[in-house]
This record gives structure tokens, sequence and C-alpha cells, in this order.
């Protein structure tokens, strides 16, 4: 029998115009403290995004989306915030904010294998 570990994890969003808090599910971000585990996976729907506003800077989500990545894999080019812990990265990453880029509230769970619950959510969450 695999061992189970509880997980926490967020959606990643994507917020056009943020005064009308409309979002579009472009990824998510899983957290395992034990072993420790920190992966973010997103999938950028262009057309979908640029339906709901088409003034919308890809580009610019992008690169957001980008350095939430590089975050989450302690990238240390990334800055000071991904030299930190896996626990403080995932605190930091799903942090309350008011930008193009934002996540869900964090979500607890239980896996007995991180990687493909990565996948699962981003599956059932994003892609579905």
């Amino acid at each position: 029998m695999q061992e189970k570990f509880t997980f926490e994890y967020a959606i990643i969003r994507v917020v056009p115009r943020v005064e009308r808090e409309e979002f579009l599910n472009v990824g998510v971000i899983v957290f395992c403290k034990r072993p420790a585990f920190l992966e973010m996976k997103y999938m950028l729907d262009e057309k979908r995004i640029l339906a709901m506003y088409p003034k919308t800077d890809i580009n610019d989500i992008r690169q957001h989306l980008n350095a939430f990545e590089q975050i989450s894999k302690g990238n240390k080019e990334a800055g000071p915030i991904a030299l930190l812990d896996h626990a403080a990265r995932f605190r930091w990453l799903t942090a309350k904010r008011s930008t193009v880029v934002q996540t869900s509230a964090v979500h607890p769970g239980i896996c007995s294998d991180a990687e493909k619950t990565v996948e699962k959510l981003l599956e059932q969450l994003v892609v579905s």
C-alpha cells in the first residue's frame, strides 16, 4: 500500500479586467510538505482570454505565469522569493493579489503521488 500525503493546491486564474472580477482558470499549483514538493503547471488558451477581453496583453500574462513557474521551481534567477523553502514560496504565490494573474483560495487534499495529482487537477480544473 502506497503512503498517503496531505497536499494543498490553488487554481491559477487569468483576470483580464480586474475590476470586472471575471476569470479563466489557466493552471494549478500544488504543495506537499512531505515529500518536499511544489509544482505549477498551466495551459494558456489565448482565444478564450481574448474572447473575454480583446485588449488583453497575452505577453504580459505569459511573463506573469513564467515568473510563477520559475519561483515554484526555486530558480535562483527568479529573485529572492525563489530562494525560500517550498512552503514559503507556495504561500507567497497563493497570497491574495489584485493583478491579471491570481490564485483561488487554497484547498487541501490527500494523495499518494504529488506529480500525478498536479496532472489530474490540471485536467479537471483547467482543460475540461
